[in-house]
């Protein structure tokens, strides 16, 4: 049965999921902000700004009228990022009835309440919230390029909604009752990637992206289990998954962003270079913050570097070093006891 859906966001990720949304045969409105860009996507099917050769589904139709979108739509994919996501449910509160399905994209946290997206969304007044998140670039997904990603909601007939909404033949969506174990481990792995490009951008090698990739692994389970997250999801494609590819590509923002401030640049010299909102930045001062305002009973060595490096202007080769000369620990340390070694 063909639904009706609004996209909040004209991005590179907003507009691959509209598109698989609209090949699914579902009746799809975009919201973007820009006029012309709206003009362009109704009337020669692309997204030139993003994907300027990419011919978009003909029945996808734009707007720069958010009421519009909203009014129209059963359920909403809120594709903008976490820090701008308060404002835009503010914008469309008075819209809003209560019944609609909301779908949140965004991998990060607010800075001022240290919530993820969903919470921000469920604090106007709604319940019926799902996340989509995992191991996926925009560019890949826009080309059909096999693709898993998760969907998760503590509603299991709310998860499988969105499953069967987004499944298709290159696009394969498995359900996960974690949603918080999910978005925390999407918000902590972009802090991990503009750690991994920092050493790219030094001309460290596999070696230290390895390290880094399952060290951060750690710190994304131990704030994401404190958060009442299960263990397993971190091994899952919110977790581990996203964290790889993440760390790896040069689609990932994070990582580009990363190898610039490894090069020497500065943080606002790096934003200008990837041209594109960057979340592992706002990620790492709202992470900080949020330690700094409670008493976490584990350590998160690679976030604390990165901040460091991004907000302290900390040489990023001594960030390396410091690391690297931390005292002696177990590598499980949340499992190791005094008597684990008479086993």
């Amino acid at each position: 049965m063909s639904e009706k859906i609004a996209v909040i966001g004209g991005g590179s990720w907003g507009t691959a999921l509209a598109n698989i949304l609209a090949h699914n045969g579902n009746d799809v409105k975009i919201y973007c902000r820009d006029k012309k860009q709206v003009e362009v996507i109704n009337h020669y099917h692309i997204n030139k700004k993003y994907f300027p050769e990419k011919k978009l589904k003909n029945t996808l139709q734009a707007t720069n009228d958010l009421e519009s979108a909203v009014l129209f739509a059963d359920t909403v994919i809120m594709s903008v990022p976490t820090q701008v996501t308060r404002n835009v449910m503010k914008d469309i509160s008075n819209y809003l009835n209560g019944s609609e399905i909301f779908i949140s994209t965004a991998k990060g946290i607010e800075e001022e309440t240290y919530m993820v997206n969903s919470d921000i969304i469920k604090n106007f007044g709604l319940d019926k919230v799902a996340v989509l998140s995992g191991p996926t670039h925009a560019e890949e997904v826009i080309n059909e390029l096999p693709t898993a990603i998760v969907t998760a909601s503590p509603d299991q007939k709310l998860a499988e909604y969105v499953q069967d909404l987004f499944m298709a033949p290159s696009f394969r969506v498995y359900t996960n009752p974690d949603m918080i174990g999910v978005e925390l481990g999407g918000a902590v792995k972009n802090i991990i990637a503009v750690a991994s490009g920092i050493c790219d951008g030094l001309d460290f090698g596999d070696n230290t992206r390895a390290a880094l990739i399952t060290r951060g692994l750690m710190e994304m389970s131990r704030l994401g289990v404190s958060q009442g997250g299960r263990p397993m999801t971190f091994a899952g494609l919110a977790g581990m998954g996203d964290l790889v590819v993440t760390c790896t590509s040069m689609h990932s923002r994070n990582r580009r962003f990363g190898i610039q401030v490894g090069k020497g640049l500065s943080l606002e010299e790096a934003k200008k270079e990837v041209k594109q909102v960057v979340e592992g930045v706002k990620t790492t001062a709202a992470i900080t913050s949020w330690k700094k305002n409670n008493t976490f009973d584990f350590e998160m060595p690679i976030t604390d570097e990165v901040y460091n490096v991004l907000f302290n202007d900390k040489d990023p080769y001594l960030a390396v070093e410091d690391l690297m000369l931390r005292g002696p620990k177990h590598e499980m340390e949340e499992v190791v006891d005094n008597h684990f070694w008479d086993i």
